[in-house]
């Protein structure tokens, strides 16, 4: 089954090579001469994203400013860890889905500085812009084509972490010495500690907040909200997903508390709810949903097209972040499609052989290593799905009628109920444990990576339950322990050996490339 790129075969030449003597850091990764020139294009159009993005200057004091801004210069080594070893189809996919990341991102940020009082203090711009939680649904923001959703802690946080795994530990140390518990989830401590070290924007007319996963979620957006309101006047609304979100009797409270969330941003905003734009913004969501659906259908065939982190990312920016209120996520998902499809039928494939088809369940340490591109080239591990991926299969409402009018308050509290981290940890047993063998099932896996997240009480509860039903399944379960984003912890390298022995010792198999089972990347962007 091996696939033939040109006149270079996958798996020929062995990765590790870029990361003999530091060659990573001199020269880009040679994949015959059309895929490495579509490589080196994409290359050049990240910089020139980044050079647009810095020539303004009140993006040039920011950099000053805040001190996770120097994170931002790895911005094309983030890419790269993505499309590792990648050629065709799969290169393509990810490049298309990940660029766009790159572009939205820096969108989002022009944004932040444009109406941040510290330096572009745009103040008839910042009075339309609304601060969203990083772990929230915006569905509530589909009906207000005036306003701005600004998710103020994805370039401080998320994103930064996601291109250099040390980004948060200056910040897990400010709130420690404030005096928060170490073992709290480093992601909500590490946007607390950005908070009480004053290296946040100020910007925007409110702020609404959700209850997202945990009680350290809720300890971090109480610290933030207490800021917001008190020194720099910015009122915060608190909106509630129920934790049985797959109960019926919730229901009719969640859609009161997300036409309470609409109330307060018409009443700060002084815009109102138009049900045209929302209803527009309704069918985006709807494409997305379906397409989504598609790429993991295509995923459960021998030959999955758009799999591991990329495809989380991508689906994190897409469906929760725009929550079809761009027009211009469409034709990007058009594009992966084509590519999907062309790939699914050339049969392509990113390694040299599959030995292993994985879901991969738990909170997940994308944001400092790309563990499941790695895992493709080393071990022939193919990461089908994860769990953040696996969210809303409903279509929702899309037809402006006045019966579509009362439904579409249900609809956004289901989609904010099933944001990506918590409609798995949240809803019972069923849908954390339960529907991960169903999902094995569908999608035809003999393998679950199952993240063990030590500051994350959600899952470990349930330890013995999996390893019971995964023995009773014959589904070989790999445990990894990590610490999501505190590198100190688990290291990148201490998080891959984990999955080496298994597969060494209890698989008793060798590396399809043993170049890069141990990689000297801990100092690395």
């Amino acid at each position: 089954m091996a696939a033939i790129q040109g006149r270079q075969r996958i798996g020929d030449k062995q990765l590790g090579v870029l990361f003999d003597g530091g060659k990573v850091r001199r020269r880009r990764e040679w994949r015959g001469v059309k895929d490495t020139l579509y490589d080196y294009g994409r290359w050049l159009y990240i910089l020139s994203i980044l050079a647009k993005f810095i020539v303004k200057p009140r993006n040039i004091k920011a950099m000053f400013r805040y001190r996770w801004m120097a994170n931002y210069l790895a911005v094309p080594h983030m890419v790269d860890k993505f499309t590792m070893g990648l050629r065709d189809e799969a290169l393509r996919i990810v490049h298309t889905a990940m660029d766009f990341v790159v572009y939205d991102v820096a969108n989002t940020m022009d944004d932040v500085f444009r109406g941040d009082r510290r330096t572009g203090n745009d103040v008839e711009f910042s009075n339309k812009c609304v601060l969203t939680d990083e772990n929230e649904m915006t569905a509530f923001m589909m009906g207000f084509p005036n306003v701005k959703a600004i998710l103020r802690e994805v370039p401080t946080m998320f994103v930064a972490n996601l291109l250099t795994q040390n980004s948060t530990t200056h910040y897990l140390d400010v709130a420690q010495q404030f005096g928060i518990a170490g073992d709290v989830c480093p992601m909500p401590e590490a946007e607390a500690g950005i908070s009480i070290d004053d290296d946040f924007a100020v910007l925007g007319v409110c702020a609404v907040q959700c209850n997202t996963t945990c009680d350290g979620s809720l300890m971090g957006n109480g610290l933030i909200a207490k800021r917001l309101e008190r020194e720099y006047g910015i009122p915060t609304f608190q909106l509630v997903a129920p934790m049985r979100h797959q109960e019926d009797d919730v229901q009719a409270y969640a859609a009161q508390d997300i036409k309470n969330a609409i109330a307060f941003v018409e009443e700060h905003t002084g815009q109102h709810w138009d049900w045209s734009h929302y209803f527009e913004c309704a069918k985006r969501v709807n494409d997305t949903t379906r397409n989504r659906l598609a790429w993991l259908e295509m995923n459960s065939t021998p030959f999955p097209q758009f799999v591991g982190a990329p495809f989380s990312l991508y689906n994190d920016t897409n469906y929760m972040g725009n929550c079809g209120r761009s027009e211009k996520f469409p034709p990007i998902d058009r594009k992966i499609m084509r590519y999907a499809e062309r790939g699914s039928r050339a049969r392509r494939m990113m390694a040299k052989e599959y030995r292993h088809r994985a879901i991969v369940w738990g909170v997940q340490p994308q944001y400092c290593i790309d563990m499941l591109n790695w895992m493709v080239h080393c071990w022939g591990i193919v990461p089908l799905t994860d769990m953040l991926s696996l969210v809303n299969t409903r279509m929702i409402a899309d037809t402006d009628t006045p019966e579509n009018r009362e439904q579409a308050f249900y609809d956004m509290a289901w989609l904010n109920e099933n944001m990506i981290m918590r409609n798995r940890t949240h809803g019972g047993y069923k849908v954390l444990v339960d529907e991960l063998w169903e999902f094995c099932e569908t999608m035809h896996a003999d393998m679950v990576i199952m993240w063990e997240h030590m500051s994350c009480k959600a899952l470990t509860g349930m330890h013995g339950q999996f390893e019971e039903q995964a023995r009773a399944r014959g589904i070989h379960l790999v445990w990894v322990c990590h610490d999501l984003c505190d590198p100190r912890v688990y290291t990148r390298q201490a998080i891959r050996d984990q999955l080496n022995a298994y597969m060494r010792t209890v698989m008793r198999e060798e590396p399809l490339d043993p170049s890069i089972e141990v990689l000297p990347d801990e100092n690395a962007w």
